[in-house]
């Protein structure tokens, strides 16, 4: 009678609430990597980037994804902090450092852990503006709340990295990392690089200091992400985006998405409070529980 019981009322709770959810995934490292100035078209099915098609094979490719903006830095800001900051152009970010929200200070506010890794920058939380053809701030959009003096949405130097400091043990990386290659390795070039060795050179860099996280994060329950910032200035701003990793569901997708969207999957995973245009932008669906 009591196992009757029992399982008379295990029967009406589900009946009453309905199957259990599951918990929402909460990976263990994600890693964005931010490519350069390539639409779709430029980027898919190209045998320059053997590398990057790989990963879209063995991944989650959006068809539909769309950058916001030209030219570069309104794209970097926006993935970062839901905002372009008034942003309009690659001059250096008025205001800095900045106070409103973005997500490196909402994961260290709520105990998770946030760098950027830049190829090429000078030094550990150096806001230098550029390194030759190599370095560029307007790719590193974290820089621009970087304080010495604790701040709203302040972030601290130790969150402006050197990709030299990029872990080779990925267990120690940060909860969320973004990785921003030097200009001659994103496809961005210096304008005297020819488009296909641009992109040869990005994938084979790619390969060579992603190519180990992408594997290890498939069976380490981490998520990699690759973008693009924009196209190459057409009106359909089409560009690329490829998520891999333990629970990412292969598969091409053509949901509508721009880097809010990105950006509200990343809050979401760890409860973030969602900010700016990522809170007005529809949840990823079906790539990841």
């Amino acid at each position: 009678m009591t196992v009757r019981c029992c399982f008379v009322g295990l029967l009406m709770a589900v009946i009453l609430l309905g199957p259990a959810r599951a918990a929402p995934w909460r990976p263990a490292h994600v890693v964005v990597v931010i490519e350069e100035n390539h639409g779709y078209e430029q980027i898919i099915g190209n045998s320059d980037a053997a590398f990057i098609n790989e990963l879209a094979a063995d991944g989650a490719l959006f068809t539909e994804s769309r950058g916001l903006n030209h030219p570069s830095q309104p794209n970097y800001l926006a993935l970062f902090s839901g905002s372009t900051q008034g942003v309009t152009d690659d001059r250096p970010v008025l205001g800095a450092p900045l106070t409103g929200p973005n997500l490196g200070a909402a994961l260290i506010a709520k105990g998770r852990t946030f760098a950027g890794y830049s190829e090429d920058l000078p030094a550990i939380g150096s806001l230098s503006l550029s390194v030759g053809d190599a370095y560029a701030r307007k790719h590193n959009p974290w820089s621009n709340w970087q304080s010495d003096h604790p701040g709203p949405n302040q972030l601290p130097a130790s969150t402006n990295r050197r990709f030299t400091d990029f872990p080779s043990a990925f267990e120690d990386l940060p909860t969320v990392a973004f990785v921003v290659p030097g200009q001659m390795n994103d496809e961005h070039g210096n304008g005297r690089i020819a488009d296909a060795d641009l992109i040869r050179a990005s994938d084979q860099w790619l390969k060579r200091y992603l190519g180990a996280y992408a594997s290890w994060a498939i069976g380490h329950d981490s998520l990699l992400i690759v973008t693009w910032d924009e196209d190459d200035h057409t009106a359909a701003n089409r560009i690329p985006t490829i998520l891999v990793g333990a629970r990412v569901t292969p598969g091409k997708y053509d949901q509508p998405i721009t880097h809010y969207n990105i950006l509200r999957m990343i809050e979401e995973f760890y409860d973030l409070p969602l900010a700016g245009a990522s809170a007005n932008s529809e949840p990823i669906a079906h790539v990841v529980p």
